[in-house]
């Protein structure tokens, strides 16, 4: 059957957790295989599947990509408060009898529990400039930064509008504001709730014994400001450096990336993913 390239597959819905409303899921599979490859990728905060990880599309020439919209972003419902816990659950529903998965940022953090709860059921894990920095609070670089990031969203004022809460959280560092559409100033007031992931603490044994091929990629931040490379930049790279050892994970730094090398440096890190999808 022809398919028009462009043309996503229906959407999926992941079964409801706790009687929770299903999740919403993009596919993307261009392939000619009636069983390709699966990869279920996670975004981070106020993003949603199809804007974090549009530059791997080109990867559903040969496998099938399951975009997940966490709770209160994209397509999927509203929740109370962002949870990575919550994803977790989502997550490991969604995984069925086997997938590879990806999480970026705070979808990492998902991505571990989920990983941690059904090990049997990941073929790969790949974890993108994860952000959980307790679990490596044993590192001065990352010590520091937390107590930085307590102080600064500590003194967060509640009343802010999700569009200042954007313009604070881009312009200081030298990010581009982007344009306040509804869709963002969405994901950026549930990102504004969200359950700190800096301070989530997740369960690493199961993931250090598990037999599936693990890779922690972070970007290398010098062409980052200043600023945000200091701020958090540092700390994610030692938080990406510890986690890789301690799961016993393959480390990859991508040079002239910064906190998305997959959208800094796309062909570079598709490759990357098809290689370990391929293996």
């Amino acid at each position: 059957m022809n398919r028009d390239p462009l043309q996503d597959r229906e959407p999926l819905d992941v079964m409801p957790t706790q009687d929770r409303e299903p999740v919403h899921v993009t596919v993307w599979d261009e392939t000619a295989a009636a069983e390709a490859p699966r990869a279920v990728l996670v975004h981070g905060t106020m993003s949603w599947g199809t804007e974090c990880f549009a530059a791997q599309r080109p990867l559903a020439e040969r496998f099938r990509l399951e975009l997940v919209d966490r709770r209160g972003f994209g397509d999927s419902p509203d929740i109370e408060r962002s949870d990575y816990t919550v994803d977790a659950e989502d997550i490991g529903q969604l995984l069925g009898h086997g997938a590879h998965l990806v999480g970026h940022s705070y979808g990492a953090a998902a991505v571990i529990l989920a990983a941690s709860a059904r090990p049997e059921a990941v073929r790969s894990l790949t974890l993108i400039e994860p952000s959980p920095l307790r679990t490596a609070a044993g590192h001065p670089t990352v010590a520091a930064a937390l107590e930085r990031i307590r102080a600064s969203f500590g003194d967060v004022d509640e009343q802010l509008s999700p569009e200042e809460y954007l313009r604070r959280s881009t312009e200081p560092y030298g990010l581009p504001m982007p344009e306040p559409t509804p869709r963002l100033l969405r994901a950026v007031r549930s990102a504004m709730c969200e359950r700190p992931v800096w301070d989530a603490e997740l369960p690493l044994g199961p993931l250090a014994g598990a037999t599936m091929p693990k890779t922690v990629i972070n970007g290398t931040w010098e062409t980052a400001h200043p600023d945000y490379r200091d701020f958090t930049g540092t700390a994610l790279m030692a938080c990406g450096e510890y986690l890789a050892g301690a799961i016993g994970a393959c480390h990859v730094r991508v040079r002239g990336a910064g906190h998305a090398p997959h959208q800094d440096r796309p062909e570079e890190v598709n490759a990357l993913l098809a290689r370990l999808w391929e293996s």
